[in-house]
């Protein structure tokens, strides 16, 4: 059964849950006499713990034990396969980044641990971090997920140097941190050799199967949850170390343990969006079509672990040009190991690119949206596929005139308002459309109500209404006939919710259970004397407000009825999976960003009038919770292009402003007028429902057209984020020192 291409703005089903506050998020599990573990963490960023003095923490009420490299249980927190991550654990006395856990004080209360963790003394022998750019060697790695790290069409370098116009700049992006609503938070607790893991995390059959690799225990005695998350954005994708610390702490005192990341530890072993250096080169000819692009990345990851920032993947589809050389190389610092946040290198890549082209855009004295449509691709122009579907065309035509793209003046700095200047900036978004294997089970109860399982986890984008919403169209039922659970390895095995994969995935899954389930109704009911629906072909009945129907004959019943006299219920189960269709279409959201922003050229400061994002995404299921998501990723495009920025002192390699009184993130006060605009696009290639993700494309290019629009009105071209007054002023022009 097909969905319309826009669906209903359907309100959340466990909205009531959230605002009511029974909703169970994972510190919040009841568990019998649970004992609280705080982390102590390191002070310095590299170098070895020489000695760890418990002496006047031990002595504090309600304190159990405390946890260090000497008396840790022993696990394997190596790094087994690419998804895992190096896990630092008390196994060694090694530092390798500011705030790894080197102790863990366990006490009766949260408090109690917390204060206890104040007293635990630990010396160092500290030695100098490396914390810039130019301190680490650059090197390729062997691939992006499976992916080689460049890509490259004709002769890139010789189209440059052969370019009529030609445009050659550096771009950076700072270390950002993910900062959700929720901190990251785990309860554990051991039966025996078996685990139970109320953990706050966006897979939870990864986090299984890696909590049993630690261990070294079969999957099956491990069991994770994962009800509600306040938020994730990529950091709480991987497993860390503070989940395995919770298990270890709960092993060694024999009882439940619950560990909670404070806020400030937050700014440690839970990853971060890694800093980047990125060159793009542009050369085309004097009507703006593009001869080649180049674009060199070069990101951070830990000395001791590897994460790739895939900034350029955005560069080798989007636009059309005959050569085109994309590389990717990283530089091993004194850092903990980043991890994918909210467009993992389309966020970033977007900013280089997408600035670099309205570069171009001014250089061939061109409409910045004009030379994006002069240089549209109609294919995939790396893989030489066809897009499954592209509406780039129309999101350009509706952002732009939401915006009032028309009313732009191109001069530099003519458009005014009293004492400010009013800058306008677009740039262009997208992001892969991408799919796991997945399943899931659907069944028809004796009283007319279908409960239909996977475990996935909901992130807080929604998945439970819109899985709910999938399940009820499919089988012709009411929603509120429909329960919907998932976030427990009980249930059918799910991706992680990340890499906007996860309605993909498991709705396509939750349509094909359904109608398997369906399916045997229909042969239940046909093969029924009792039935009046009797000797039917089963290809004939169609389903509607839960009763089977036979439109030809008007003969139709209840599926209560067709159970009562089966035994009670019947099961569908479907594992979907990806096909053939990634090696016959290249398949991406596509997305247009509009800003218009005002400037103070006294004081350097920059407000965001409106910004508007037009985006095609397939067909949406949920039209409420889609266009918030759509909100949500531009939200955080404000905080990338105007505020968010993780400051390490480069001597001593410690974060300084790890807490949210100075990691600036955006408020109220910080966003404009906005809005995000739905384009209707079917796709019939891509899955068996027909949807793309969006929850990370609301964030591509958003960056960029800020930074545009401030050009726009400045005349300043901002490369180094975030933009501050002092850079609008001219003050502040260097790349930071961590790129330097």
């Amino acid at each position: 059964m097909n969905f319309p291409i826009v669906g209903p703005a359907v309100s959340r089903v466990d909205g009531r849950k959230k605002v009511t506050g029974t909703a169970t998020y994972s510190a919040e599990w009841a568990r019998p006499r649970l004992a609280y573990a705080y982390m102590v963490l390191s002070t310095i960023a590299r170098g070895r713990v020489i000695a760890i003095d418990r002496s006047d923490a031990l002595r504090q009420d309600g304190v159990i034990t405390i946890l260090g490299p000497q008396n840790a249980p022993k696990v394997d927190g190596t790094s087994q396969n690419p998804n895992d991550r190096y896990l630092t654990v008390l196994q060694d006395d090694l530092v390798r980044h500011d705030r790894q856990p080197v102790a863990l004080v366990i006490a009766d209360t949260f408090e109690h641990a917390k204060y206890a963790a104040s007293l635990v003394r630990v010396e160092y022998a500290a030695e100098t971090p490396r914390t810039r750019f130019s301190h680490g060697e650059h090197y390729k790695p062997k691939d992006i997920k499976g992916e080689p790290p460049d890509t490259t069409r004709g002769d890139a370098d010789a189209a440059f140097a052969a370019a009529p116009v030609r445009v050659d700049n550096v771009y950076t992006t700072p270390i950002e941190h993910h900062n959700p609503m929720e901190p990251h938070a785990t309860i554990a607790e051991w039966d025996g050799e078996r685990l139970t893991i109320y953990d706050a995390n966006q897979g939870v059959w990864v986090a299984r199967d890696r909590i049993a690799r630690v261990f070294g225990i079969p999957p099956a005695n491990v069991r994770v949850i994962t009800k509600f998350l306040g938020g994730a954005f990529g950091s709480k994708g991987s497993m860390w170390s503070h989940t395995v610390l919770a298990a270890m702490a709960a092993k060694a005192i024999g009882r439940p343990v619950q560990l909670s990341v404070w806020r400030p530890q937050m700014f440690g072993s839970v990853g971060y969006r890694p800093g980047t250096s990125q060159r793009v080169a542009l050369g085309a000819d004097r009507d703006g079509k593009l001869a080649t692009q180049i674009h060199e990345v070069v990101s951070q990851t830990s000395t001791f672990d590897e994460f790739v920032e895939p900034s350029g993947a955005i560069t080798t589809m989007l636009y059309a040009s005959p050569a085109l050389r994309v590389t990717h190389l990283l530089t091993r610092l004194d850092y903990a190991t980043p991890t994918y946040m909210r467009a993992p290198g389309e966020s970033s890549g977007s900013f280089a690119l997408e600035s670099a082209m309205d570069e171009l855009a001014y250089a061939t004295k061109l409409d910045p949206l004009e030379l994006r449509l002069r240089n549209y691709a109609d294919m995939d122009p790396t893989k030489n596929l066809p897009f499954s579907s592209k509406s780039l065309r129309e999101c350009y035509r509706v952002g732009a005139e939401a915006i009032g793209w028309s009313e732009r003046i191109s001069q530099i700095g003519s458009m005014r308002d009293g004492p400010d200047v009013i800058g306008m900036g677009m740039a262009t978004a997208a992001y892969p459309t991408n799919r796991s294997k997945a399943s899931a089970t659907a069944t028809l109860n004796r009283d007319g109500t279908a409960s239909v399982r996977s475990g996935g986890v909901d992130v807080g984008t929604g998945a439970y209404t819109t899985f709910t919403m999938i399940a009820a169209e499919t089988l012709g039922l009411p929603l509120e006939r429909v329960d919907f659970d998932l976030g427990d390895t009980v249930y059918p095995e799910a991706p992680v919710a990340g890499g906007s994969q996860l309605t993909a995935s498991v709705g396509s899954a939750v349509k094909l259970a359904s109608l398997d389930a369906l399916a045997k109704l229909k042969t239940l009911a046909a093969a029924d004397a009792r039935s009046p629906l009797y000797g039917i072909d089963v290809a004939a009945l169609d389903v509607a407000n839960g009763r089977l129907v036979h439109g030809a004959s008007s003969r139709s019943e209840a599926f209560e009825a067709i159970l009562a006299r089966s035994g009670g219920q019947v099961r569908g189960s479907w594992e979907a999976a990806p096909g053939v269709e990634k090696n016959e279409y290249s398949m991406h959201a596509f997305g247009a960003q509009f800003a218009i922003v005002r400037v103070d050229l006294d004081l350097g400061t920059v407000r965001l009038v409106k910004q508007i994002g037009a985006f095609a995404a397939g067909r949406i299921v949920n039209a409420k919770t889609a266009r918030s998501q759509y909100l949500g990723g531009m939200v955080m495009g404000i905080g990338m292009a105007l505020l968010e920025e993780t400051r390490p002192d480069a001597r001593t390699g410690r974060f300084m402003n790890a807490n949210l009184s100075e990691y600036l993130v955006p408020v109220h006060a910080d966003v404009g007028a906005m809005d995000a605009l739905i384009v209707p696009e079917d796709d019939s290639h891509v899955n068996e429902i027909g949807v793309k993700g969006i929850g990370e494309i609301g964030i591509v290019g958003a960056a960029a057209a800020i930074a545009n629009a401030v050009y726009h009105a400045t005349g300043t071209r901002i490369r180094h984020l975030p933009i501050t007054p002092a850079k609008v002023l001219g003050l502040a022009e260097a790349a930071p020192e961590l790129q330097s």
